[in-house]
């Protein structure tokens, strides 16, 4: 599988005291990185594909948790119509992100590579339209200056069985439920034969599939955050460290610098600056 990415994760087995320590961390670097979006009036766009129950959205509720709300959003779409159905691009370019914005795909245009065609849901010349299409799109997208990035959640049949009857079990979870879900899982190795055909012909050096084990949730969560702080961060990042990234300033004052502030020592130092230059110039006068 050409230009697939399998992410190791540093995260196997990790207790949950050191998930929320690590959790916190990795939603600061993630804030940065918003912060720069906003600032630079980038555009991103986060993809997460997978079975049903990979915990797609679950990871992406932990993405934003702490993000600005006003500088992304969750596209979640439903049912295609007939003109969706039949301007299968054009549905999604109405939803990627505005200059300054980070969109989350909690299922993406990838619903015509992987579940559309192991249900039924179009026909094979769609099908086959989107597979020839899809690269050539996403990298005029990638021209026009949108930073894509595209998670595929992946997790063993027992994991999905697992979780399906603890939604069942739970009263504030059942609704995440379908039928359909049930009859997509009857139909588990042809979800394989498109997923493996996705990978061969939809991931590219621009553009590449970036492949996470599922089955521990914790670990999933923690390492698609990881995986956006070291591709777009400042590359300071240690995992499991146990330390914050914090921020430090710096001022010049009397000629002298001062480097490694907190920001209160900055603000005051920063106010005694243009406290000097008033006097100065009170005095010139």
């Amino acid at each position: 599988m050409k230009d697939v990415k399998k992410i190791e994760t540093p995260y196997a087995g990790i207790d949950k005291e050191s998930y929320h320590v690590e959790k916190r961390r990795l939603q600061v670097e993630l804030l940065k990185i918003q912060q720069d979006v906003v600032k630079n009036e980038q555009r991103m766009a986060v993809v997460f594909e997978g079975r049903d129950a990979a915990g797609k959205g679950s990871t992406i509720k932990r993405f934003v948790e702490n993000l600005m709300p006003r500088h992304y959003k969750i596209v979640a779409l439903g049912i295609p119509n007939d003109v969706d159905k039949k301007y299968w691009f054009r549905r999604y370019e109405r939803e990627l992100p505005k200059p300054g914005e980070i969109a989350f795909f909690d299922r993406s245009w990838y619903n015509r590579a992987l579940i559309e065609p192991t249900m039924g849901y179009c026909n094979e010349a769609q099908y086959k339209y989107f597979m020839n299409k899809v690269l050539d799109w996403e990298h005029k997208q990638q021209e026009n200056g949108l930073i894509l990035v595209k998670f595929y959640l992946s997790i063993t049949s027992d994991s999905q069985l697992y979780r399906f009857e603890d939604r069942l079990s739970d009263p504030l979870t059942f609704w995440k439920f379908s039928e359909n879900d049930l009859h997509a899982r009857e139909r588990w190795e042809t979800f394989t034969h498109f997923k493996e055909q996705m990978f061969n012909h939809t991931s590219s050096r621009r553009s590449p599939w970036v492949v996470i084990n599922a089955d521990e949730k914790r670990a999933t969560r923690l390492t698609a955050m990881l995986y956006l702080v070291q591709l777009l961060g400042d590359g300071s990042f240690v995992p499991l460290s146990g330390e914050e990234n914090k921020k430090t300033y710096s001022v010049k004052l009397d000629g002298v610098k001062f480097s490694n502030l907190t920001f209160r020592q900055y603000a005051v130092l920063k106010a005694r600056k243009r406290q000097q230059k008033i006097e100065d110039e009170n005095n010139a006068t």
